[in-house]
């Protein structure tokens, strides 16, 4: 399973790095450190937490997330799979993207709930990038 960093997560929840790390501190999201000391978060604790803040409105206190070109890089915060489709759900800071794909591209992509991955829109279509 991927972990973040308290930066990496910072940037996949639209907050500044203190931020977070207020947050880690206070016990709102676990933490664990690394052979070098660093402190990460498990994907699937990180995913979990991302739709915890966007539900409750908890953001950055002085900014607000905004995209560009029309990227939203995130955490791929649920897959469901069928036959022949699949649904893709990416947490991007208090953003909740959504996109019907096909089962092969999303097995291709390798995407699973946890990891870093980027969705890009144009008109109605989001297409999802892994990162």
């Amino acid at each position: 399973m991927q972990s973040y960093t308290i930066g990496q997560a910072a940037r996949l929840l639209g907050v500044s790095p203190d931020t977070a790390r207020r947050w880690a501190d206070a016990g709102r999201v676990a933490t664990h450190r690394d052979e070098a000391g660093r402190r990460l978060i498990d994907g699937r604790d990180l995913a979990a937490f991302s739709i915890e803040v966007a539900q409750g409105g908890i953001g950055e206190e002085d900014g607000t997330y905004t995209s560009a070109r029309n990227a939203f890089p995130g955490i791929v915060t649920a897959v469901k799979l069928g036959d022949v489709a699949a649904q893709v759900e990416i947490q991007a800071g208090p953003h909740r993207l959504v996109s019907l794909l096909t089962r092969e591209a999303v097995e291709e992509l390798g995407l699973e709930v946890g990891m870093q991955a980027t969705a890009r829109v144009k008109s109605t279509s989001v297409h999802i990038d892994r990162s």
